[in-house]
């Protein structure tokens, strides 16, 4: 335990490094007393100009993201054999992660008064989560875009970050999952405590801004035509384009084999009935389909965000607020969509699973759950042609 014990100490001294109240007091000033009066990287920046807030970003960054990439290198050269023997087998990077977060918040140069936690969080997680990483520095920027307030940016990245863990890890809660999950979930609720000051100025309407300008409004203009653009696009041709060619295909393909497109081997024994032409058939095209839907939901669930965000920029205008609301409900229909495309893949090839009683019961349950999956993925295509439509009524400013 002497191995473990040693190394997090080391990580919290390297986390507790005040960058920002070092690169303060270089410059004369002592971020305590200027602005909100913390160190971290965005007081740095309103205090010190925008260069030094990077700085300081990039160095709380570092701070975080290094004792949890050297932390099982560092241990294995003291002892690898003891490494091997700890559990649960995150425990290292996990509890170099937690000891470099809390010397953020809590350093000992400074009698315990750190920043929030933000940057040394990013690094942490950079390292451990690289996904739910990326989507949380995603939801980040969209939500500074299109809010001007790096709090709520903030906020809602630590929570974009612990449901992207959740959503996105296999068994997130299993024996070799649940260190890391929970480093995520309590960091996030650490970081929107630490925000409790902010969250009560944002009650009040008083929280600070960051300066609007022209590339703001343009980028905003730009990401939301995109988002909206690829996820009609997407939605419209994988709904009302391919989807039943491919079926239609693969009954022609199985009516006529052998032939050119079975590599004129034939798949089906002569004599086989209609019925099981047409069931081998739709199991081929569902095997051909099934693999699209994961990627085709995951690029509808990344425009949805992208559209949900920068749409709330614009919510005060009337056009605005039906824009708003519309991608609100058409990425309701996303979010609903995907779970029940899975169960629609599962249940297509459970129909003809060897054990009748199940293929039967799939059977039975497969065609209205096709037909919910087929109307809700067209109402959404309709939704977002609507709000492509009002796109067109984009405005200048915000």
């Amino acid at each position: 335990m002497m191995i473990p014990i040693s190394l997090f100490l080391l990580a919290y001294f390297v986390g507790a490094i005040p960058f920002g109240y070092l690169v303060g007091r270089a410059r004369g000033v002592n971020l305590f007393h200027v602005g909100s009066g913390n160190i971290g990287a965005t007081n740095a920046g309103r205090a010190l100009g925008r260069p030094y807030g990077i700085a300081v970003f990039a160095l709380d960054f570092l701070k975080g993201a290094l004792p949890v990439a050297f932390i099982e290198p560092l241990a294995k050269l003291w002892s690898a054999e003891a490494v091997e023997a700890l559990r649960p087998p995150e425990l290292l990077r996990v509890g170099a992660a937690a000891f470099a977060f809390l010397g953020h918040l809590f350093p000992v140069y400074l009698g315990f008064r750190g920043g929030k936690g933000v940057a040394t969080g990013a690094g942490t997680v950079a390292v451990l989560v690289p996904i739910p990483f990326a989507i949380a520095v995603g939801t980040w920027v969209l939500a500074v875009l299109a809010t001007r307030l790096v709090s709520l940016a903030s906020i809602a990245a630590v929570l974009a970050l612990a449901a992207a863990r959740v959503i996105f890890k296999l068994d997130p809660f299993a024996d070799a999952n649940w260190l890391v999950t929970a480093f995520c979930s309590v960091g996030s609720i650490i970081v929107m405590v630490k925000h409790r000051s902010n969250l009560m100025r944002l009650n009040h309407g008083t929280e600070s801004r960051i300066d609007d300008g022209a590339k703001r409004r343009l980028l905003l203009r730009m990401l939301h035509l995109l988002a909206v653009g690829f996820w009609f696009g997407s939605g419209t041709f994988f709904v009302f384009v391919a989807t039943v060619p491919i079926f239609d295909s693969f009954a022609e393909v199985v009516k006529t084999q052998p032939n050119s497109r079975t590599a004129n081997v034939q798949i089906v024994p002569d004599g086989t009935s209609d019925q099981r032409r047409a069931q081998l058939a739709s199991g081929l095209a569902g095997a051909a389909v099934g693999p699209v839907f994961p990627r085709f939901f995951l690029l509808s669930a990344i425009c949805a965000w992208v559209a949900l965000w920068t749409a709330y920029a614009w919510k005060r205008r009337a056009v605005g607020r039906w824009r708003f609301w519309l991608c609100a409900v058409a990425s309701v229909g996303v979010a609903i969509g995907w779970p029940l495309s899975i169960t629609v893949s599962e249940l297509r090839l459970q129909r003809f699973a060897e054990d009748t009683v199940l293929a039967q019961a799939a059977a039975t349950a497969f065609g209205p759950w096709h037909v919910a999956s087929l109307f809700l993925s067209m109402a959404v295509s309709l939704l977002t042609g609507v709000i492509l439509i009002l796109a067109a009524k984009l405005p200048a400013e915000d």
